[in-house]
């Protein structure tokens, strides 16, 4: 059988968004069944894949070290329950940049196709933003919007195309959906 990949954008999917940029472990904050979420995906064998933007590095907010912490505080919570995340993906940079790993482009989703030697083209990539949709797009994923963070003003202030694109109340339907 072949393995199953699912990628998720971090903040406002897995875990509460701030405009003030998450920037320690006591600020990364689940949302409510995004963990449980994660443990159904891994009980239906799903391996998920977290492909976030972290410009906060760039911008001086926290180091890595910390973005770690704040990674590994999101491993334990899903340890706690059963579940597990693969890998993590990140860009450290702004958008002034002009990187290709940082979403909407697709170096991410790409080096982690590279690296898993797997076709995204029947891989989701679940995100609550406009850019998140692009970088599927842009990889050949398939791109899920969810309701959570910044998802529904996506859907409020965005293009009439996103009214064909799956769209989900939280990770946790999303889940559900996926594995039906």
């Amino acid at each position: 059988m072949m393995q199953k990949y699912l990628l998720l954008d971090r903040d406002g999917v897995i875990n509460h968004d701030s405009d003030e940029f998450i920037k320690s472990p006591e600020e990364w904050l689940p949302i409510e069944k995004s963990l449980e979420a994660i443990v159904h995906l891994n009980q239906h064998d799903y391996k998920i894949v977290v492909i976030t933007n972290q410009s906060g590095l760039a911008r001086g907010l926290f180091d890595e070290k910390t973005l770690n912490n704040i990674h590994q505080k999101m491993r334990d919570e899903l340890a706690k329950i059963g579940g597990e995340i693969e890998a993590i993906y990140f860009c450290p940079h702004q958008a002034a940049d002009c990187c290709d790993c940082r979403k909407p482009k697709a170096g991410l989703l790409r080096q982690f196709a590279a690296d898993y030697n797997v076709d995204l083209s029947e891989i989701y990539f679940i995100g609550d933003s406009l850019r998140d949709i692009h970088a599927a797009q842009y990889a050949g994923a398939k791109p899920a919007l969810v309701k959570t963070g910044n998802g529904a003003k996506t859907l409020q202030n965005n293009p009439p195309f996103l009214t064909s694109l799956l769209t989900f109340e939280n990770l946790y339907d999303a889940a559900k959906f996926i594995t039906r």
